[in-house]
């Protein structure tokens, strides 16, 4: 049988993954052993080797001739990346958290649809908050201005309204 074609990685038993990640996986007596996944080429085809030396492969079915034992072979190839139960729970959860953000997103859409009253109405709220919330931080720092122009000011040194000194006032604030 021939040596299998090098993939459009450059090696042997290592594919690229839509998102640019290399995926590396040997074949062997009709099935198909993963490898894993892995940042790049070369790890990947590392990998492969180490698999390779494992189910004692010629040298001409090697990416990297170079090595001459399988220790050698696992010494140079990366730690495989193990999948555990937590790692799958971690997804689904994640997973989960996704599906219910797009369907909220779609009840959304969905609402402002149906309510265009209620989306002006729920806009001009806010606009008003933010107004009254811009409005109370510039007159929370006159004051403090002021007291610390006053010779007689009743606050202490440690007082926390002296912050409000500090306080951005623009009309860009919310």
């Amino acid at each position: 049988m021939p040596p299998r074609r090098r993939g459009s990685s450059g090696f042997r038993g290592v594919r690229v993954r839509p998102r640019g990640r290399f995926y590396a996986e040997i074949r062997a007596g009709g099935f198909r052993l993963t490898l894993g996944t892995y940042n790049t080429p070369e790890l990947a085809a590392r990998a492969y080797d180490a698999a390779a030396w494992r189910f004692r492969r010629p040298g001409h079915d090697m990416n990297f001739p170079d090595v001459e034992s399988l220790e050698e072979a696992e010494f140079l190839a990366p730690p495989p990346c193990l999948v555990d139960d937590e790692d799958r729970r971690r997804h689904r959860q994640v997973q989960r958290r996704i599906a219910i953000a797009e369907h909220d997103e779609q009840l959304m859409r969905q609402w402002r649809a149906q309510f265009p009253n209620d989306v002006v109405n729920t806009d001009a709220f806010f606009a008003d908050l933010r107004a009254q919330r811009r409005f109370n931080r510039r007159h929370r720092r006159a004051v403090a201005e002021f007291e610390l122009e006053n010779p007689n000011t009743t606050w202490t040194e440690n007082d926390p309204r002296w912050d409000d000194i500090w306080t951005e006032t623009t009309s860009d604030d919310e």
